[in-house]
Order: C-alpha cells, then structure tokens, then sequence
C-alpha cells in the first residue's frame, strides 16, 4: 500500500507502552498518524515522538470528546480512528487503500477480532463486534463519555475487513476494566437523570449472562467464554448497584 494515501490515524493514549509500538507498526502504511495523550507517566509519549507521530498532550475528556479532538488534528478528510490495543490486519490496508480511491459512504465499520489470552474469541458477543472506525472527519462525531458512537451525516457501509482488538491479557485484566466502565457508566446515567431500584442489579446481572453464555453462545469459547460472562455478568451488575449507591447517596 503506498504511503502516499491522503489517510490520517487518530489514536487516543494514556499509559500504553506496551500496546503502542505494535499499533503504530500496522499504521505504518498512513501518511499522517495523530496521537492525543492524556497524561501518560510511562514511555508512551516518547514512543509515540520516535515513530514519527504528531503527539498532543490534553486532558482527559471522555472518549467521545477525546477521540474527536484527535480527529479535528488529522491533516487529511478520511481518518482511521483506533485505540492503542488495536491492530490493522495487512489485507485491511489494502481494503481501505481501495474505498478510499472511490469513497462510497461517509463511515465504514470494521469487524473486530478481540483477544483474551492470545486466543481469539469467536462467540461470547465479541464477533463480528462491527465498529465504526473509517471515517470522513467533517460528515460525523463521537458521541458518549464511554462505549463511544460515532454519529455520521449520510451513509455508513459495513466493510469485509477486520482489526485486531488485544483489550485484555488475562482476567484480572478484564475484570479490573468492566469494574472501572461499570463505574463511569453508573456516573453518568446519574448525571443524566436516569433512576433505578433495588431489583435492577439482579436482574440486569443474570441477564447479561444468559445472553453472553447462552444466546451469544460464549459456552462454545470454552473457560473463556464462562468467565467472560461471569465478569460481564458482574460488571452490569454492579453498574447498577453502584447507581443506586449514587442515588442513596444523594438522599442523605
């Protein structure tokens, strides 16, 4: 794929040193690779700096707001937008090397192979897990603190392609990450007036595992796929049991 594609990559970092180096390697193909930094402590900023990228240090923001402001610093229209734990496959770049000779929508969506282990994880709701990561940075945003949506203004085209999604090395890892999303998502739905009760841990928490063991079949993902329900389980348990702390909270 040549260099010269009038392409920009987006990516939003804050201490990942070790996701970065191989993130930026599957990029290598773009011309123009921004890299907005929340406030790293480790060698994120320096790697970043050697491989070539336009590095800006901002204050965290949420993601929507954060991955639009690496997207206003892009220096080309078509913008990939990954996350450093995030991987091009080689023939993705030569997919995206041909939409963009002919761009026939506003945003593409790409499947994502997520990794636990190092094993792909093909059920357990984690395939073909599309997201809208290819696009035209005037014709939409980002939308939400967390869990992210990308608005666009016109059409949005489903691409046969994929990336590679290594979000977490082992459970600890997932469930230190579901406990942390299950916190700021109980802070916002506060924030934006949503109420609940007592019942509603219980119930969205064995509803969470049925459908990620059973409808999504994770039972076919082997021990990874029961854990990864049980810890998916957990999180949307406690997202609404730490709403309704909020809410007790605010009562006293």
């Amino acid at each position: 794929m040549d260099r010269k594609n009038n392409l920009s990559v987006a990516i939003i970092t804050k201490n990942e040193e070790k996701n970065l180096p191989d993130c930026l390697k599957s990029v290598s193909f773009a011309d123009d690779i921004v890299v907005v930094d929340s406030g790293s402590t480790d060698r994120t900023v320096e790697l970043a700096r050697g491989f070539g990228c336009r590095v800006f240090v901002e204050q965290w923001k949420g993601y929507g707001p954060q991955k639009n402001t690496a997207i206003d610093k892009c220096s080309h229209d078509w913008v990939l937008v990954l996350d450093a734990d995030e991987r091009v496959a080689e023939e993705t770049k030569e997919v995206i090397a041909k939409v963009l000779e002919k761009p026939e929508a506003v945003a593409y969506t790409l499947r994502r192979k997520n990794y636990l282990h190092g094993k792909w994880l093909k059920h357990s709701g984690y395939w073909p897990d599309r997201q809208i990561r290819l696009v035209s940075k005037d014709r939409g945003s980002f939308h939400g603190v967390i869990h992210e949506r990308w608005e666009a203004n016109g059409t949005i085209q489903d691409l046969d392609a994929h990336i590679e999604h290594y979000a977490f090395s082992d459970y600890t890892d997932m469930l230190t990450t579901l406990n942390d999303y299950s916190s700021i998502i109980a802070r916002e739905l506060h924030a934006s007036g949503i109420r609940t009760n007592s019942a509603a841990p219980l119930y969205h928490g064995i509803g969470m595992f049925l459908k990620i063991y059973f409808i999504e079949r994770g039972f076919l993902d082997g021990i990874d796929g029961l854990v990864t329900a049980l810890l998916k389980a957990g999180g949307s348990f406690f997202k609404y049991a730490k709403l309704l702390e909020l809410q007790r909270a605010n009562k006293q």
